[in-house]
């Protein structure tokens, strides 16, 4: 609810500032053009005329509509209760439930096999596994755990948009995936005809290319290989043929010498493998990055399922108990509970005991009227709230500060007649220089200000 009128506000927000129409534009042309006051009063009058047509138009607060909401919240009505569903397994968003895409780990090829706890602290290093065995039923289960892992972010952080998220990860993945950085996916190189290594010769070392032909047929032939030309021939055909590349470029070369498919260009094959490669690796980068918002409820599903698996069978089935007893409350707790001496209800939503209710003294009543008469059940909860917000925001409207010598004090006339009494004692406690501060005269007489200032005067010191 809340979420839908911050998407509609904001709506209007945004196209108020797009201004399409011009209004706003003109709107602030006139306020701040030399007539500012008079497009104030032309304004004041239409709102004058409008409430004179309309003398009986009610404005409602927007007050009244959180108040709504507070309802709402407040109801014990399902479908205001459950705003977002959650399954069993995840605690109201406090842990993951990777049970389903678990089952799909372990039936892809070659996967490790590893238990649920192990699973839940490494489903995302897929840099671990191979280039070879990232295929078609691999790719689903990727697409199956980003869309699980997106959906319960969008579920426990509503006003979150993952998908601005989603695309600065894709942009990061672009930049490392042209540079051959993404993880588990090394760029494949493809050199030139001037620098090679292994089967490739370096040619600079050759003038002619009779020199050349003193390598062998072999060694030639593994030459003409690695650029991807035709290597069949005589020795001297070879020999003519490679040295024809010397300095020179792939793209340089006669296209007639090449074999089938010039290297360093993919064929069609290679190139949708190459996309499907790409499409998957995007979808890791995806979940890597959402995977790192979850961490939190990862650490907290791996202490949850370790503790589940902690149990002894006999607690297991004490929990199965009490999940079956809770059930069988929660369909009685439709019915409106008997409650003739209106007793406060307990934890399980039903009346305590007559004979607790009477050992905890809630059938009395303190009334304190500094608190605005409010009314307290019981003497814990009375004297709990002298250090509450409500008395000490009585006492500060009193100007009385809220000391501990106005304990059980309720009414206002004894807090105001306690506070006279206590400034008047401080008051005659308050030290007096003329009476109390000490003079010692030159025959050692000890004597208050007062009177050595007198003694002074007279000339008797």
């Amino acid at each position: 609810m809340l979420l839908d009128r911050y998407t509609d506000a904001t709506e209007n927000l945004k196209d108020l500032y797009d201004d399409k129409d011009s209004l706003r534009k003109d709107e602030i042309r006139n306020l701040s053009g030399p007539n500012e006051f008079k497009e104030f009063y032309n304004r004041l009058g239409v709102i004058r005329e409008f409430h004179r047509l309309h003398p009986s138009e009610v404005s409602v607060p927007m007050s009244l509509e959180f108040e709504e909401y507070t309802k709402m919240r407040e109801s014990t009505n399902e479908d205001f209760v459950n705003l977002v569903d959650f399954k069993d397994e995840e605690g109201y968003g406090k842990y993951l439930d990777l049970h389903e895409h678990y089952d799909k780990y372990l039936n892809l090829k070659g996967a490790d096999k590893v238990d649920y706890i192990t699973y839940v602290g490494v489903f995302d290093r897929f840099y671990e596994i191979s280039k070879e065995r990232k295929g078609l039923e691999y790719r689903k289960y990727l697409e199956g755990l980003l869309e699980y892992l997106y959906e319960f972010l969008t579920r426990i952080k509503p006003l979150t948009d993952f998908n601005l998220i989603l695309k600065t990860a894709q942009k990061e993945f672009q930049i490392q995936w042209q540079a051959g950085q993404f993880p588990g996916w090394p760029k494949d190189k493809h050199a030139g005809a001037l620098a090679h290594t292994g089967a490739h010769l370096d040619l600079s070392a050759f003038n002619t290319w009779e020199e050349l032909a003193t390598l062998g047929l072999d060694r030639l032939k593994s030459g003409l290989m690695a650029l991807g030309l035709k290597c069949g021939g005589t020795l001297d055909e070879r020999a003519k043929r490679l040295f024809g590349t010397k300095g020179k470029s792939l793209d340089e070369i006669d296209s007639s010498l090449f074999a089938k498919t010039k290297p360093g260009k993919k064929s069609t094959k290679e190139e949708k493998d190459f996309e499907k490669h790409q499409e998957i690796a995007s979808l890791e980068a995806q979940i890597y990055r959402l995977a790192e918002l979850v961490s939190e409820q990862r650490s907290a599903t791996k202490e949850n399922v370790t503790r589940k698996q902690a149990r002894t069978a006999g607690e297991k089935e004490d929990s199965e108990e009490e999940e079956a007893e809770s059930e069988s409350e929660d369909d009685d707790d439709d019915d409106i509970p008997y409650n003739p001496k209106n007793l406060p209800l307990g934890w399980d939503g039903k009346p305590i005991p007559y004979w607790l209710y009477k050992l905890h003294g809630l059938n009395i009543s303190y009334n304190c009227e500094i608190c605005g008469n409010f009314t307290y059940k019981g003497p814990k909860a009375f004297q709990r709230h002298f250090a509450e917000w409500r008395h000490a925001h009585g006492m500060r409207c009193l100007g009385i500060p809220n000391t501990a010598h106005f304990a059980n004090v309720t009414q206002i006339e004894d807090a105001l007649a306690l506070w006279e009494k206590l400034k008047g004692q401080k008051s005659a406690e308050r030290w007096v220089p003329e009476q109390e501060e000490e003079y010692e005269d030159s025959m050692g007489n000890v004597v208050n200000k007062k009177t050595f200032e007198d003694l002074k005067r007279q000339g008797l010191l």
